[in-house]
Formats: C-alpha cells, sequence, structure tokens
C-alpha cells in the first residue's frame, strides 16, 4: 500500500444530493437512423444543476500488484475546487486537493506530497485530462465536447453510440430514452493505452439526474487499472470548506510524464 492510494483521491470525484429513484425508462429502442445531432442535444438536456455537493462513496481499486478497499469523502464546488479524503478504518491516508490549474495531494504511509499540473493523472489513466473532463468524467458527461467533433451513429444493441477515429478512437454510449451516458471510452492503439468509464444506473439528487456508481478501467503498457465507485451517502448545495495542508515533515515527488 503506497502512493496509489493517493492516485485514487485524484479520480473519486461526482456530485450528488440524497438520491431518488430516476424517470424510469419506457423501452425506446435505438436505432440506426438517429442523427448524431439530436443525441449530444438529448445528452446535454440531461439537468446537471449543483452548486457545491458532499459525498460518501465506497471504493475498490485493483491493479497488477495490489487490491484495496476504501472509503471516500468528496466536497466539491462546482467548475472551481474539488477536496478528496481516502480513508482506511476511519483513518484519512490522503487528501487530494484539485483545482482548474493544478492538482495536489498528500499521503501519508509514505509521508509523501505531490503538487503540480495534470500529467499525473495523464499518467495514471492514459488519456489527456483537465480540470473539466475529470469533472465530466464523474458526473455522468461526456468527457469531450461533443458538439465540436464529427461522429458515426449507429445502434449498438439497445445503445446509440458515437464514434469518431483517427489516432485516438473515442466512443460514447447513451440510452435512447434519456440519453444518459452509459460508457465512454478513448483508445489510442499506438501508445496500447486506453480508458473506459461505464455509468450502471442513475438517479434523481436534488435538481440533477447523477450517476450511482461507475466503474473505470485504464490500461497502459505497465499494466490495467480497475475502480469501482459506489456512491452511499451525499448532500448538496450546503455551504462547505475546504480544508488542505500537508503535514510538516513530508517529502515532495515529482511524476514526470
Amino acid at each position: 500500500m503506497n502512493r496509489y492510494i493517493a492516485l485514487i483521491a485524484l479520480v473519486f470525484l461526482s456530485a450528488c444530493k440524497s438520491a431518488k429513484p430516476a424517470v424510469a425508462e419506457t423501452g425506446a429502442k435505438a436505432n440506426n437512423k438517429m442523427e448524431s445531432g439530436k443525441i449530444i442535444d438529448g445528452h446535454y438536456a440531461v439537468p446537471r444543476n449543483f452548486t457545491t455537493a458532499y459525498l460518501k462513496a465506497n471504493v475498490r481499486y485493483e491493479d497488477a500488484k495490489n487490491t484495496q478497499n476504501v472509503s471516500a469523502e468528496i466536497r466539491i464546488k462546482k467548475d472551481e475546487i474539488i477536496l478528496v479524503s481516502v480513508r482506511i478504518l476511519g483513518i484519512t491516508m490522503a487528501k487530494a486537493l484539485i483545482t482548474p490549474t493544478e492538482v495536489k495531494y498528500y499521503e501519508k504511509i509514505n509521508g509523501e506530497y505531490f503538487e503540480g499540473n495534470y500529467a499525473a493523472l495523464t499518467k495514471f489513466l492514459g488519456t489527456d485530462l483537465d480540470f473539466q473532463k475529470v469533472q465530466n468524467l464523474l458526473i455522468g458527461q461526456a468527457m469531450d465536447d461533443l458538439k465540436g467533433g464529427t461522429y458515426e451513429t449507429t445502434a449498438q444493441g439497445n445503445l446509440y453510440q458515437l464514434e469518431s477515429k483517427g489516432s485516438t478512437i473515442r466512443q460514447f454510449q447513451f440510452e435512447p430514452d434519456h440519453f444518459w451516458l452509459r460508457k465512454q471510452r478513448i483508445e489510442q492503439p499506438a501508445k496500447n493505452r486506453s480508458v473506459e468509464i461505464l455509468y450502471p444506473d442513475y438517479a434523481q439528487y436534488g435538481a440533477a439526474v447523477l450517476p450511482k456508481g461507475l466503474l473505470i478501467d485504464a490500461m497502459q503498457p505497465k499494466g490495467k487499472t480497475n475502480i469501482q465507485v459506489e456512491i452511499n451517502a451525499a448532500d448538496v448545495d450546503q455551504p462547505l470548506t475546504f480544508p488542505y495542508s500537508v503535514p510538516n515533515g513530508y517529502e515532495r515527488i515529482y511524476i514526470n510524464d
């Protein structure tokens, strides 16, 4: 158990309120005649209205060398700042503070801390990331700006799929009733790396429809990482503070691209 715990803290971000059942699916069927523009408009019409959120989650992390179950506490001010605390048996083992310009974290086991840009997340998940993409990923919104791309539209099972190809392959799959995102995948075959995020279910959280959990599979030449997140308690639009300070005596580390 080492600095990978701190990296866990960098990706378990979301925003939600005490859950109410999401609107039930009506049984609409995906078909190959749907235009990509209508799918994209439907996806961006999904309500995601919140200002602040406090979230608790159970998290399972697994790679080739480590398997760890932890709890995560997330405080978020939308589009501005996210604070994540990772705990094991109630003891804080790592904290991460994320803003649009920088990433900070410290972890207790090795007494180390990091301060820098998004190179850490890019290296860990295997795709270029920034604050907005991370936030989108975890609230069930496409990481990329879909309105700025050209996509081939197909029906995959009972899901609509948008796909763009090139040196980087991007796939987004949506259910046909409400255009909730069910899967997004970004792959760079030449570099043997990819990240895939699955959204098994959604629920109504205050004024937003957001994921109840997510599954992340990241593949890189050094191996595969699997992360499972289950939301178990949350609240939105309450006053929050974002306390973060590195304990005395910790050693700064550097993560290269």
